[in-house]
């Protein structure tokens, strides 16, 4: 009696917030800086983008201002130089923020026999670095348009909204992938077509816009809100050494200030303003 084969599954992740508690992306800016190809204006502007970014999430606007925005400021980089940056960088800048919930997931995943694929708007240069360090199987993440070895700011695929749920039907067929015995999750509304494609979405840290639209599908939410630091779940991986460490310290602290700056700043305007209607 001839025994048919299962058909394969996968769960698939996104990335921000999701798995990591913040941009990942942004997050790279003090490295950037570092290797020299922003300046402190750019990485405080970052700064404060990542800020507004954990505050609330982004809603489709704001994350295609941010897409702009990113394309133009990486117009002309060296993308041997990114790589590398990303590559030195990597274990200091993603390993602290990685959410021991997610890593934990994924491992069960792995054990019970399924793909773990991680599909990120953010560049493929940060994201399949980050996927390799969490052991995933495969990387869908948006591409830039290369020539003589440097970026000319164009998007070559954008793995964003309907473009994922694509992606990950092309998988289907290519890998022999179930859908309907499949597991998504996400954190933003934007990736309700990545969600539906499978037969188990759920919504991770959702945005408000997400979590009214997993309540009225009966979809599960997660909350992860543990950041682990690999090292301690897998205490053979390495670190950089330690002056680089610090200095990527000192960024990180004047970028955090930035961003309370700003925010003890609005809340000044808008007490100021209320005063006024109040005297008025």
């Amino acid at each position: 009696m001839k025994i048919l084969a299962q058909p394969r599954t996968a769960a698939f992740f996104d990335l921000d917030k999701t798995v990591i508690a913040k941009s990942s992306t942004l997050t790279f800016s003090r490295s950037f800086y570092q290797g020299g190809l922003i300046n402190r204006r750019t990485v405080l502007r970052s700064a404060y983008a990542q800020f507004v970014f954990l505050l609330g999430g982004a809603d489709h606007d704001q994350t295609e201002r941010m897409r702009e925005y990113l394309s133009a400021l990486c117009r002309g980089w060296n993308v041997r130089q990114v790589k590398e940056i990303v590559a030195e960088t990597l274990h200091q800048v993603i390993d602290p923020i990685i959410y021991d919930e997610a890593a934990s997931l994924i491992e069960r995943h792995h054990t019970a026999g399924r793909d773990v694929v991680i599909v990120s708007s953010s560049g493929a240069e940060v994201v399949e670095p980050i996927g390799e360090l969490l052991g995933a199987d495969k990387v869908v993440a948006t591409r830039m348009v290369v020539a003589d070895g440097c970026y000319t700011g164009e998007v070559e695929y954008y793995a964003y909204g309907p473009a994922k749920a694509e992606a990950i039907a092309e998988l289907a067929v290519s890998e022999g992938y179930d859908l309907d015995r499949c597991y998504a999750y996400s954190d933003s509304v934007t990736d309700i077509p990545m969600l539906e494609s499978v037969g188990h979405p759920h919504a991770v840290n959702p945005d408000r816009a997400l979590r009214r639209e997993a309540a009225a599908r009966g979809w599960p939410v997660l909350t992860f809100e543990r950041p682990v630091r690999l090292r301690q779940r897998l205490p053979s991986l390495s670190l950089p050494p330690r002056p680089a460490l610090a200095a990527g310290a000192a960024v990180a602290a004047a970028a955090c200030a930035a961003g309370l700056v700003w925010y003890a700043t609005r809340r000044r305007t808008a007490r100021a303003a209320q005063t006024r209607l109040a005297t008025a």
